[in-house]
């Protein structure tokens, strides 16, 4: 493993050693359809210390797409509020799949003091670990400066060129019934299908129950490519439906050795609504 990862004894160490510098983020998030919001979750029970971030809060408000990366203005603002600077250390954590693409965000901002908890908020609970209920304290807020890093997201367009040049592997996220468009995209309006070259990884191959929803070895997830016949040792693109389980992908791409992986931030939620772009539907059977 790389240093990407904390595990669940770290942390609990950090936290009853009083780090200083260290903030932990539960960035539980819940679809809109599930009619529920995950903070209220973060009330009823955290790690101690915790801070709330919502994905919805730092996406691209004006984005005609969902949960795209915002300007660089809007995400320093909201981090910065929740007491985060430049060199502050930041553990994040959630309840599902969505910490993968807060470590991708801090990073394409130029932060790399940034680790995901292994398992989560699932495992902490498993091993019968300090809970905490309520909002916590008010925390002081702290200048955070993003930049914007080149190269690490691709467009629609580059897209379309990596399709038509045929070096690139495209990985894509989603279940497999919404990959071979036999199930609908998840998106009123939105068409179902995949890519003319894609090749289907979905992202929860890369948890393990067992293990009481740690992450895969980076060794099992080169295999779980390699079954699936995407080669990650090259170009790669990463998609999904919208940009959020992509990011677990580009996670364990990274964690088996390639850090140039890219992600298609509109995913299949720009895709699927475009006149022409091509959407492949696998017929049963």
């Amino acid at each position: 493993m790389t240093n990407w990862l904390l595990e669940t004894a770290e942390l609990a160490d950090l936290i009853e050693g009083q780090a200083e510098n260290l903030v932990v983020l539960d960035c539980s998030w819940y679809l809109p359809e599930a009619g529920k919001h995950a903070r209220d979750d973060f009330l009823a029970g955290h790690i101690p210390g915790a801070r709330f971030i919502d994905l919805a809060d730092i996406s691209d408000p004006d984005s005609p797409y969902v949960n795209m990366l915002p300007a660089a203005e809007l995400f320093a603002a909201h981090v910065g509020r929740l007491g985060i600077g430049n060199d502050t250390d930041v553990v994040i954590y959630d309840a599902g799949y969505v910490s993968c693409r807060l470590w991708w965000m801090f990073r394409t901002f130029g932060h790399d003091k940034v680790r995901i908890l292994n398992g989560g908020w699932r495992k902490w609970k498993a091993e019968g670990r300090a809970i905490e209920t309520g909002a916590g304290e008010p925390v002081e807020a702290r200048a955070f400066e993003a930049r914007l890093k080149p190269g690490r997201v691709v467009t629609i367009d580059d897209v379309r060129a990596a399709i038509d040049r045929g070096d690139t592997t495209i990985v894509d996220a989603r279940t497999a019934a919404r990959f071979d468009g036999l199930e609908g995209s998840g998106y009123p309006g939105v068409a179902s299908g995949y890519m003319p070259g894609a090749i289907n990884t979905p992202w929860a191959r890369f948890f393990d129950a067992s293990k009481n929803f740690e992450f895969v070895s980076p060794e099992a997830a080169s295999a779980i490519f390699e079954q699936a016949g995407a080669d990650i040792s090259g170009n790669v693109i990463t998609t999904c439906g919208s940009g959020v389980t992509a990011c677990i992908l580009g996670f364990m791409i990274e964690q088996s050795g390639n850090a140039d992986w890219r992600l298609y931030d509109g995913s299949w939620h720009e895709w699927g609504q475009q006149p022409d772009t091509v959407k492949l539907v696998k017929q049963p059977g």
